[in-house]
């Protein structure tokens, strides 16, 4: 450990020099810099009442202030604000050799004025599903389409113009793997899970064959005409799915914000995600943390014994 850190042990000897850094090597104003350390001295009074010290914060700590503002009713802004200024003070401490890693370095936080990303509760999302596997039961050829449709929007998190553009031919039954084109004509395979296969097993085997016709092509999903479906229809069928679940009115692309946050609500990293999504930076990604932040604190109170 470095000498530094033997110098100033304390919370807010760490304090002053960081503000000492501030001044100096950054240029900021005297006001700026009060700011900056009354953010960090914010996160380390959370910390301490935890018993932890200012050295020892990790992530999960992290995560739990923020969702603790949050369940405050602090602002977007001041949340932002405080979660950058704490980035900044580890960033420096972690440069110091003040702490063995940067604790902040996987911190997040949504930009003031950037709304977060609506996701469903996996109760209406089930309702649907169920909606839509008991309409299909009855043999109709569309609402088998509408089935399977949603089953891979909820399974791969697929945007509702890629999953139009699907062909026969980019599903691996087998590997349960769906092959699409995103954005900028860059090609992912996503994963698909057990009842989503059920659905296109179902839907080639009876569905499909019973619209298929000379306009088929190799289209996955076709129209009541033969042809592939449009995104029109399957936002229709979405909607319309919804109001016979009994659920609020959802978008297609809600389905999308709901897969990423489920899966992260389950234990998927982020790179992972971002991958399966097909987003190109991280940071359209790491928007989905920000829904589980009251899920953070709440996990983070019931499991650290010094919570």
């Amino acid at each position: 450990m470095s000498s530094l850190r033997a110098a100033v042990p304390t919370s807010e000897g760490v304090l002053e020099a960081y503000e000492v850094h501030l001044a100096a090597s950054r240029g900021v104003s005297r006001h700026t810099v009060r700011a900056y350390a009354g953010d960090v001295r914010h996160v380390l009074a959370f910390a301490r009442r935890r018993g932890v010290a200012w050295h020892d914060v990790d992530l999960a700590l992290l995560r739990a202030w923020l969702g603790a503002m949050v369940t405050a009713g602090a602002a977007r802004a001041t949340v932002a604000r405080r979660g950058a200024a704490v980035r900044g003070f580890y960033a420096w401490a972690a440069r110091e050799g003040l702490v063995a890693t940067d604790p902040a370095l996987r911190l997040v936080t949504a930009q003031p004025g950037s709304p977060l990303p609506t996701a469903l509760a996996l109760e209406p999302v089930t309702a649907m599903l169920d909606a839509a596997r008991q309409a299909a039961d009855d043999g109709d050829p569309v609402a088998q389409r509408d089935w399977v449709a949603l089953e891979l929007l909820y399974a791969t998190g697929v945007r509702v113009g890629e999953l139009v553009a699907v062909d026969v031919d980019d599903v691996d039954r087998g590997a349960r793997l769906l092959r699409v084109m995103g954005k900028g004509a860059k090609e992912r395979v996503v994963p698909f899970g057990v009842p989503a296969a059920r659905a296109v097993d179902r839907w080639l085997s009876t569905g499909r064959p019973a619209l298929a016709g000379d306009a088929s092509g190799a289209a996955l999903l076709l129209g009541r005409r033969g042809g592939r479906v449009d995104q029109r229809q399957l936002r229709s069928a979405v909607h319309r799915l919804a109001r016979a679940a009994g659920v609020d009115d959802v978008a297609p692309h809600a389905l999308r914000h709901t897969t990423a946050t489920h899966l992260l609500h389950g234990g998927s990293d982020l790179r992972s995600v971002q991958e399966m999504l097909g987003h190109a930076t991280l940071a359209t990604t790491q928007r989905y943390t920000h829904v589980s932040a009251d899920r953070l604190r709440t996990s983070y109170l019931q499991a650290h014994p010094r919570a």
